[in-house]
């Protein structure tokens, strides 16, 4: 397995989290962004009313609550307390199917076998260890259940805010993770939203 940062799928493992009122700052720009996303993960992990979904590295809870509104039941998960402070405030009673609480894709606090999707938007680049977060998401996830990580398309060197994503190679590399992992039907697609690029890798658990 190759370590040049190029390849790594978590190459911003190490960035020292979300806190103070840059944390603020940061829940504020993930809020007037994340729309998109979560309208997209939704279309590709083919969600429906009738799923429990695991949203890992939730931020201030757009996608939960995108989930929430359609009818899903929601646990959203997130290693920032201010994080979970903004998406509480934002939820509030209006989404009452959602539930926030403090964790990390590493040591997700939900039984085995109890979602049925599961899904990580522009948060995998931070994951800290590939392995123990997938082994985590295969246990938490049903037999069949569906995992969709979501990144912005980022190009090889690129640095500050661009640098956060994936290159396809990136890409490439999780995907081969989750397979070695045991998902099955992994695939990786492009998507353009808006003037953005967005790349996707999808695998279902046996």
């Amino acid at each position: 397995m190759t370590t040049e940062h190029t390849f790594v799928p978590n190459h911003h493992a190490h960035h020292p989290g979300f806190a103070g009122a840059p944390g603020f700052l940061a829940a504020a720009s993930m809020v007037l962004g994340g729309a998109d996303n979560a309208r997209l993960a939704g279309r590709i992990g083919e969600l429906t009313a009738s799923d429990a979904v695991a949203d890992i590295g939730c931020g201030p809870g757009t996608a939960a609550r995108h989930a929430g509104r359609l009818g899903a039941s929601v646990v959203a998960i997130d290693p920032a307390p201010v994080m979970l402070r903004v998406a509480r405030f934002l939820t509030r009673r209006s989404t009452p199917g959602v539930r926030y609480t403090e964790g990390s894709a590493e040591d997700l606090p939900l039984p085995d076998s109890s979602v049925s999707l599961a899904w990580s938007i522009a948060c995998v680049h931070h994951w800290k260890d590939l392995d123990a977060g997938l082994d985590e998401v295969r246990r938490v996830l049903k037999p069949g259940g569906r995992l969709v990580a979501l990144e912005r398309l980022s190009r090889p060197g690129a640095t500050g805010l661009a640098g956060h994503g994936w290159t396809p190679e990136q890409a490439s590399a999780f995907a081969d993770r989750c397979g070695a992992h045991g998902f099955t039907d992994v695939r990786i697609n492009r998507h353009r939203v808006g003037r953005k690029t967005k790349v996707s890798v999808m695998g279902t658990a046996p």
